[in-house]
Parts: C-alpha cells; sequence; structure tokens
C-alpha cells in the first residue's frame, strides 16, 4: 500500500513542479512576444530611442539583402527616418518563441514587411535571438531574408 501512496505523491508533485516550470516558459515567451509588439510601434513611431532599448548593446543584424549590421550604434542610425520623406516602416510578426528551459536564452522566428507608404515594398522571414539580463529579455542578434518584393524593390542590390 505504501509503495502505492508514495507512487501517488510522486507523480502528483512532479505534476505541479512541470506545470509551474511550463507556466515560467509561457510567461517569457508572452513577455518576448510583448517586446516585440513594444517595438514594432516604437519602429511606427519613429522613436529610435525606444526601438534601440530591445537591443544589447553588441546586437548583430543581418539584414533581408544580406548587409551586416554590429553595435546599437550602427543598427539605430539604420532606422534614421530624418533623412528620408517616407520613410519604410518596418513590421516583425512572430510565429514561434521558444524558451530555453537551461539557459538566459531564446529562439523567435516569424514574418517581416517593409512597407512605405501603406504598401508593402519587401517582406520575408526572420529569426532572432533572445538574451535574458537582469530579468528583462534583450535582442542580441537577428537575421532577415528577403522572399518577396515589390516592382520597385527588385531593384535593389543584394549583397552577394
Amino acid at each position: 500500500m505504501y509503495p502505492l501512496r508514495i507512487f501517488f505523491l510522486f507523480s502528483v508533485t512532479l505534476f505541479f513542479w512541470m506545470a509551474n516550470l511550463e507556466a515560467s516558459f509561457t510567461g517569457d515567451a508572452d513577455s518576448i512576444y510583448q517586446a516585440r509588439t513594444d517595438q514594432n510601434k516604437a519602429i511606427a513611431a519613429g522613436d529610435i530611442e525606444k526601438v534601440a532599448s530591445f537591443w544589447t548593446d553588441d546586437i548583430t543584424l543581418r539584414r533581408g539583402l544580406g548587409s551586416f549590421l554590429q553595435g546599437k550604434e550602427d543598427y539605430s542610425a539604420s532606422f534614421d527616418t530624418a533623412s528620408k520623406e517616407t520613410p519604410l516602416i518596418y513590421l516583425r510578426e512572430p510565429d514561434l518563441i521558444e524558451v530555453s528551459s537551461c539557459f538566459p536564452l531564446a529562439y523567435e522566428s516569424g514574418t517581416w514587411s517593409a512597407r512605405q507608404d501603406g504598401i508593402d515594398l519587401i517582406s520575408g522571414r526572420y529569426s532572432a535571438q533572445w538574451v535574458k539580463r537582469e530579468e528583462v529579455w534583450l535582442i542580441r542578434s537577428e537575421i532577415f531574408v528577403a522572399l518577396t518584393c515589390s516592382n520597385e524593390a527588385g531593384s535593389w542590390p543584394v549583397l552577394p
């Protein structure tokens, strides 16, 4: 009789421990999703300082057509809208956020698009690595791949 009780107690304990573990991952994934949503809003508003607040200082980026940027300063400069009459507005839409069970890391993937005057010019897929530092999720690296484009964007140069 006692082995059955012990097994039952062990099973119940394991169930609740795993449920709490899963809940913490869901909370982290939700935090990352909210951060991405907030960053999209900042991009649309042209608030480059807010956009950059979601990155690590040493962020790396491979842009949709192949160019490479490293560091918050370079990446921020790529969002400079002051010199453009109608800037590109970027949107990232996650379809997967997976939080590591071992490390303060997470993986995000989804679709992205760049619009100008409400028209999609170029779009594709992206992935991002997130790192949790002092209880805050930050983007450490992003890679974008352009897969579709308008006629205008089709003439933009691709890095060989």
